[in-house]
């Protein structure tokens, strides 16, 4: 595929794209296509079995090779449970999340990354935005999109995503303008995407992997990822290593549910390379921004900029607004006092 790794890359790449896919997997019934409070209670307990959340990005000890770890399973749990996903949906939103997070944590101050799937399937459109502190938030146009699973029982979030277009925007505001990049969707299975966009538009050799993992009640057993990036000095030696570590790992999402942590997850994808701990880096991921105040406030000008005639139209007709973030899921009340003041301030 095209985010080849050197002469002998393309292998490489390739398992790590197949690990992304594989995933995703559901044992025994299909659940509900929504949630109520109580199911989120419950889909956070399960969630907790398996590592913290975090991020973890250290070197290969001869700084030939970077690795970015993520362990998001309360982050997705918590994306399910805002946005009432079915099992597909939730797989192919974290899965966003998860490459969101690779591609943006630890980059330069106040840079964010938007990543859109803009497919002709079930699922339409995915966005998620990410910073470089970790923190993350996505949608999915259609979070009922739950098609048919494969015939090895996994999840098709391919089917979901469908084929279109792959968007993936830098921002940062001292930039004269944002950094996109464009390509096909290859497969819609998200990490194998991800992999020919930092190919073919950021010229990078990497390999990711991503993956949800539901369990039987329908609910995140674990969700996480890696992404590997080889120096363009890196030897063949240093290559031939990752093929042979990597090939031998056990699933992402399994680690995760076994307790392997983010840093762990790191140290076993470098493996007989070892680590440069010296110059390793971490953080919590979560999700947003969903500050309810700046929320408020966001909301409150966008009343105002809708014009006096109709925001007295809304309070003769309805007395208060709710607005809901399609982000976060957050609703905002405005009552008629709150309306008035939007009005006299026209």
């Amino acid at each position: 595929m095209a985010a080849a790794l050197g002469a002998a890359g393309g292998s490489l790449a390739g398992r790590c794209a197949y690990a992304a896919s594989a995933a995703s997997r559901v044992g025994g019934r299909r659940g509900s296509s929504t949630r109520t409070a109580t199911a989120r209670s419950a889909q956070l307990s399960v969630a907790a079995t398996s590592a913290e959340d975090a991020t973890y990005r250290v070197m290969s000890q001869n700084q030939e090779v970077s690795v970015v770890a993520v362990v998001g399973t309360r982050l997705v749990s918590d994306a399910a449970s805002r946005h009432q996903t079915a099992p597909t949906a939730t797989a192919a939103l974290g899965r966003s999340m998860i490459a969101a997070l690779l591609l943006g944590t630890f980059k330069g101050d106040d840079e964010t990354v938007q990543i859109n799937f803009k497919g002709d399937g079930p699922l339409g459109q995915i966005t998620v935005i990410s910073d470089n502190t970790g923190q993350v938030k996505g949608m999915v146009s259609n979070p009922n999109a739950d098609p048919p699973l494969r015939p090895d029982g996994k999840l098709n979030v391919g089917a979901a995503v469908g084929r279109g277009i792959l968007t993936v925007s830098r921002a940062h505001p001292d930039w004269k303008a944002p950094f996109t990049g464009m390509v096909n969707i290859t497969t819609g299975e998200i990490a194998e995407d991800i992999a020919v966009y930092l190919q073919e538009s950021e010229q990078v050799n990497s390999a990711i992997a991503v993956g949800v993992s539901i369990d039987r009640g329908m609910d995140v057993r674990s969700a996480g990822g890696y992404m590997v990036q080889v120096l363009p000095f890196a030897s063949d030696e240093t290559i031939a290593a990752l093929e042979r570590t990597i090939s031998s790992l056990p699933s992402t999402t399994d680690m995760i549910a076994d307790g392997v942590t983010a840093q762990e997850i790191a140290e076993k994808v470098l493996g007989e390379l070892g680590t440069l701990s010296e110059v390793a880096v971490s953080s919590a991921p979560r999700y947003g921004p969903c500050d309810i105040k700046d929320l408020r406030g966001r909301m409150m000008r966008a009343l105002a900029s809708m014009g006096r005639a109709e925001v007295e139209s809304i309070i003769e007709e309805q007395g208060q607004v709710e607005v809901t973030c399609e982000f976060c899921k957050d609703t905002v009340v405005f009552t008629q006092d709150e309306l008035l003041a939007a009005k006299d301030g026209i």
